[in-house]
């Protein structure tokens, strides 16, 4: 394996180094973006049961406490809940696209390297023939060996960009629909717990209303 690494040439280090850091990357956004860690079940389940019940601090508290991205989402809803729907809404649109940039951090750098790496390959596999033909140049077609280094240069650095970038691009589509995803959820979530309060308010001003008349 080292022997073909080797003969690839000086472009084997950049692709190289581009394997290293895809890998690190994906690995490294696969556990940012766990479910737990953004759309925990049980701690929604009891965020709503507090809101449900009107226990507003509590549900602010453990919104707080828990380091959740939906945490953070529901933390701004409930603190808000006395302003208008379409305020809350702005607002919760507002946290939402931070939350998202902060889970989209790094995938970029996937996709470039999805996108360099067979692009290195070329580069390699332009100088392995230049290489070559300045061998058929220099000694003419008779030395057999030297054209096959040459040779040998071009197809393994294409078979190395190819190696890297077509996993990339798979990782790459891969983290960018987890991410759709989870946004997804956090959005239902989001709407589901709006509705809530804007519900309870209505429920608090109908009597203040007919109170005033």
């Amino acid at each position: 394996m080292i022997e073909y690494l080797v003969a690839g040439g000086p472009v084997m280090i950049p692709i190289g180094l581009c394997s290293i850091v895809a890998l690190a990357m994906f690995l490294e956004r696969m556990w940012a973006l766990r479910r737990g860690g953004i759309v925990p079940g049980p701690f929604i389940v009891k965020v709503e049961s507090l809101v449900e019940q009107g226990r507003y601090d509590e549900a602010i508290a453990m919104c707080r406490g828990g380091g959740s991205t939906v945490g953070r989402v529901l933390d701004v809803a409930i603190s808000s809940r006395n302003r208008p729907r379409s305020e809350l809404k702005e607002r919760l649109e507002e946290v939402g696209r931070r939350e998202a940039a902060e889970m989209e951090r790094g995938i970029p750098v996937v996709g470039t390297i999805a996108s360099i790496s067979p692009l290195l390959g070329l580069l390699g596999t332009v100088g392995g023939m230049i290489l070559t033909f300045q061998m058929i140049q220099d000694e003419g077609m008779g030395n057999v060996g030297s054209l096959a280094g040459g040779i040998s240069q071009a197809l393994v650095t294409t078979f190395a960009g190819l190696s890297v970038g077509i996993p990339a691009v798979i990782a790459n589509r891969y983290l960018l629909a987890k991410v759709d995803g989870l946004l997804m959820e956090l959005e239902e979530v989001s709407i589901r717990v709006i509705d809530m309060l804007v519900d309870e308010q209505q429920h608090i001003d109908e009597p203040a209303e007919e109170a005033a008349k």
